[in-house]
């Protein structure tokens, strides 16, 4: 039998099986009351209009450049337009300054390609998502824990990266209802994080898959943005600034997009020719169609669906939880971050949870790059409508006061 393990590279010593991947299957159960998955409702994809935007491009005379191979920066017209989405957003760009890729995933993997060396230091929050972690982890870096609050000097950050034997090379943030806490960023905080990426002459990744979905609270600029206003042009940024249309139009075509200066850009463009050429066309000019045609009123029928949801979940947590649980209360996004008691192990009672109440969710330590946070966990919202959600928490809130230890 061939012993691979002698010819694999170092980094693949570092991959791991995503845990939450792995807990998407028990959605097929019905038995179970999942909170797991943190996956947009598929009742909320606007389907009709994209049958309508592949019939049409078919009709059209479209198909050449659908199945066609295309440029690797991405579908012209959907740059265009998210040019325009961004100017919104106080982002002023070309297109240029954006790159279609394949999920924003994507994005993560080609940009801790781009800046990681092994033994590079990646900064990022405790707990921070999950799939950035794995997407870094590839490139052999070692995490340092990243606080916006201003408790720790720039020089601790790059001391530390030094005696692990290599320099920060970018803070990593979902600044707006992030997965997995649900928790945003305030304005005050995202200065304070453009502050030390300057003192430390390091990148910012702004994950911002969740932007669109607030549901209450004012609205706080995305770093790029205040960046921007800051520079007087996205040339002189160092945020990179990464979208996806998963949360919102679909995400099983995997149309991401990363918006940064021309410098940066032009280097994803070389990795994404080595990696698949280009995101697939047929994806890029039907998302192009939906979004110029429904955005914003898909936008409205998703949060209006979601936030419904939200507030389901926390008032039944309100009524359910005992008093020694805590929880996040956020204003947007699909996640409410449980801290359980100390001691309690959330993978254990994850185990106990499923096989006694039938209810899912994730244990909060992978989202730990240091693989504390035993005692938390994570719920969804997105999938589970308001009878499961109070039928759901009522039994996760009875195992909990029961006092099990598992």
């Amino acid at each position: 039998m061939m012993n691979w393990d002698q010819l694999l590279a170092t980094r693949a010593s570092r991959m791991r099986a995503s845990e939450i991947r792995e807990l998407l299957k028990l959605l097929d159960q019905p038995e179970i009351i999942s909170f797991a998955g943190g996956i947009p409702d598929p009742d909320l994809f606007p389907a009709e209009a994209f049958q309508k935007a592949f019939a049409d491009i078919f009709a059209d005379g479209e198909a050449g450049s659908a199945l066609q191979y295309s440029v690797s920066e991405g579908y012209l017209p959907l740059r265009r337009w998210l040019s325009g989405e961004m100017a919104k957003l106080g982002i002023a760009c070309g297109v240029d300054n954006i790159f279609i890729t394949s999920g924003s995933q994507q994005g993560l993997d080609y940009l801790g390609k781009l800046f990681l060396s092994p033994q590079d230091t990646a900064l990022v929050p405790w707990p921070t998502y999950l799939g950035a972690l794995q997407a870094f982890n590839a490139y052999e870096p070692n995490f340092d824990q990243l606080s916006v609050a201003g408790n720790r000097t720039p020089q601790s950050y790059s001391e530390k990266a030094a005696a692990c034997g290599g320099k920060v090379k970018f803070a990593y943030v979902s600044p707006d209802f992030a997965n997995p806490t649900g928790e945003t960023i305030d304005r005050s905080g995202r200065e304070r994080l453009l502050a030390l990426a300057e003192e430390l002459d390091v990148a910012i990744l702004e994950d911002a898959a969740y932007q669109n979905l607030r549901y209450d609270g004012e609205p706080v600029a995305p770093v790029l943005a205040l960046e921007i206003a800051a520079k007087g042009s996205i040339e002189n940024c160092r945020t990179i600034y990464l979208g996806s249309f998963s949360k919102t139009l679909a995400p099983g075509l995997r149309v991401g997009f990363v918006v940064a200066s021309g410098e940066v850009i032009r280097k994803l463009v070389l990795i994404k020719q080595a990696a698949d050429l280009h995101s697939p066309s047929l994806n890029q000019i039907a998302i192009a169609r939906v979004a110029g045609e429904i955005f914003e009123g898909q936008i409205a029928r998703i949060k209006a669906a979601y936030s419904a949801r939200r507030d389901a979940m926390l008032a039944a947590l309100e009524r359910h939880m005992p008093k020694s649980v805590q929880w996040t209360r956020p204003e947007g996004g699909m996640f409410i971050w449980l801290t359980l008691p100390e001691g309690m192990d959330g993978a254990e009672l994850l185990a106990h949870s499923v096989k006694t109440e039938k209810v899912a969710f994730v244990p909060g330590q992978a989202f730990f790059a240091d693989r504390s946070g035993a005692n938390t966990i994570r719920l969804s919202f997105s999938r589970a409508d308001e009878a499961m959600i109070e039928e759901g928490i009522a039994r996760l809130g009875r195992l909990l006061a029961s006092g099990a230890r598992v």
